[in-house]
């Protein structure tokens, strides 16, 4: 049997003064933990406001302050962290990146964005993420006590067979840091976190950023958990908050048995990537 667990979701509101934001998201996550959380997750860009003219300002080095402080406090919380995804520098390239430590303050993984944000929907949203972001290279699967998860960042999440891709090489619990923009997000987000946890039965974390009124970039909120039958499992409002969420990864087996699906891919007639 494989261990119980509760996730929880800070779903942070990014202020424009950096270190306020990185005080908010320190106490977020330190009630978290005293609540019994184990793995903590943050959204996308959480220490960054989401627009071009904050990404080179608010940018650190792969090793810099922000996840210097986000290994710091996963250490003493005792949690894994998933680091939701802050502008990184390498050179003169910056990155929309996650990072992720774990109880010891180690980090174990780290997820480059593979699908940057370029969209212009007519009468809607135009944001063009590759002027100001480089496209990462890799899937992102880490081993944890509790068994093996992934993690992917925001536009990723609709490209199914990167989440396919995950699932083969055995992640059951997949993290989505995400602001989805209010033209997508009341349309897609939820049905999207659904369909990927539904398509590989597992458990699939939309892990958004609170809504900021008023803001350049006014992202959708309603952080969501679905579970290995596509069903929600836990999920919010838009406004700042923690999300729980209890899961227990025997569901993932169980659901697979009753309903084979992922476990009956035909990879004779068509490639599924591992």
């Amino acid at each position: 049997m494989k261990p119980k667990f509760k996730i929880a979701v800070i779903q942070l509101r990014t202020e424009l003064e950096k270190a306020l934001t990185m005080e908010k998201a320190e106490r977020m996550i330190k009630e978290a933990a005293a609540n019994g959380a184990k793995v903590v997750a943050l959204p996308e860009m959480w220490s960054c406001p989401y627009s071009k003219e904050y990404f080179r300002p608010f940018a650190d080095a792969e090793n810099g302050e922000t996840a210097a402080e986000m290994s710091r406090w996963a250490r003493e919380s005792g949690v894994i962290l998933i680091g939701g995804s802050v502008p990184e520098r390498v050179g003169d390239k910056l990155y929309n990146t996650c990072f992720v430590f774990d109880e010891s303050g180690r980090q174990i993984a780290r997820h480059r964005k593979l699908h940057l944000f370029d969209v212009n929907i007519e009468g809607g949203i135009r944001f063009m993420e590759s002027h100001n972001f480089a496209p990462g290279e890799d899937i992102t699967v880490f081993d944890t006590q509790y068994g093996k998860m992934g993690v992917l960042i925001c536009f990723d999440m609709r490209f199914p067979e990167l989440v396919r891709a995950m699932a083969k090489r055995g992640a059951e619990l997949i993290f989505c840091p995400a602001q989805f923009n209010m033209t997508t997000g009341p349309k897609h987000w939820e049905l999207t976190v659904r369909a990927r946890a539904m398509d590989n039965e597992v458990y699939y974390v939309g892990a958004s950023a609170a809504r900021y009124e008023g803001f350049d970039y006014e992202c959708w909120g309603h952080s969501t958990v679905a579970d290995p039958f596509g069903m929600v499992a836990a999920s919010c409002d838009e406004t700042e908050q923690i999300l729980y969420c209890d899961i227990d990864l025997n569901e993932v087996d169980s659901v697979r048995r009753q309903l084979p699906t992922f476990l009956h891919l035909r990879e004779d007639v068509y490639t599924v990537a591992k």
